[in-house]
C-alpha cells in the first residue's frame, strides 16, 4: 500500500528526498500541503536566521490567491523544537508579523539539532506535517548545509507516493 508523500528537491545542492505526510497526526495541515501541491511548486528557500538549522520556504502569496484551502491552519502535531528531518508548516495570520496584509504559510525544512520556533514576534508553534525518510536524512542535512553556504535557492515541492 502506498503512502502520500512530498518530494523535495533543489539541483545546486543535489537535494532530493521524500517525506511521507503525517496525515493521521496533522490532517488539516497535510490536506493543505497536498492541495497546494496539486501541481509541482517552486518556492524560494533561504537558510533561516532565527530558528537554527532550517531552510525556510515561505509560500509566495501569489501561489495562494483564490485558493479555498488557503485558510487559517490549526496547530497539529505541534512543536516548538523541530527535530532533524521534520517538515514543519507554520501559519502566521494576516497583519501579525510587521503588518503584512497576507497570511504567511511557511514550509520549514529542519535538518539539524538545536532548532527552535522563536521568531522576532515570539514563540510560534508549527505543525510537523511530514518527515524526511530516516535513510535520507544524512543526505538531506548535507544538501541543506550546501544551501546554507550558497544562499537563496529555489526548492521544488511535488506530490509523490511511496
Amino acid at each position: 500500500m502506498s503512502r502520500r508523500a512530498i518530494k523535495i528537491s533543489e539541483p545546486r545542492s543535489s537535494l532530493s528526498v521524500f517525506a511521507p505526510l503525517l496525515d493521521a497526526k496533522a490532517p488539516d495541515n497535510a490536506a493543505f500541503l497536498w492541495d497546494y501541491l496539486s501541481e509541482a511548486r517552486i518556492v524560494p528557500g533561504i537558510h533561516a536566521m532565527w530558528t537554527g538549522p532550517e531552510i525556510s520556504c515561505p509560500i509566495p502569496p501569489a501561489h495562494l490567491k483564490g485558493a479555498s484551502y488557503a485558510a487559517a491552519l490549526p496547530a497539529e502535531n505541534a512543536t516548538l523544537t523541530p527535530q532533524p528531518g521534520d517538515v514543519v508548516l507554520s501559519y502566521v495570520p494576516p497583519r501579525m508579523w510587521g503588518g503584512n496584509p497576507d497570511a504567511i504559510f511557511d514550509i520549514g525544512l529542519f535538518y539539524g539539532q538545536g532548532a527552535r520556533l522563536l521568531f522576532p514576534i515570539g514563540w510560534l508553534a508549527g505543525s510537523v506535517v511530514a518527515q524526511v525518510r530516516p535513510e535520507e536524512r544524512e543526505q538531506f542535512a548535507a544538501a541543506c548545509g550546501i544551501i546554507r553556504r550558497n544562499g537563496a535557492c529555489d526548492v521544488t515541492f511535488e506530490r509523490a507516493e511511496i
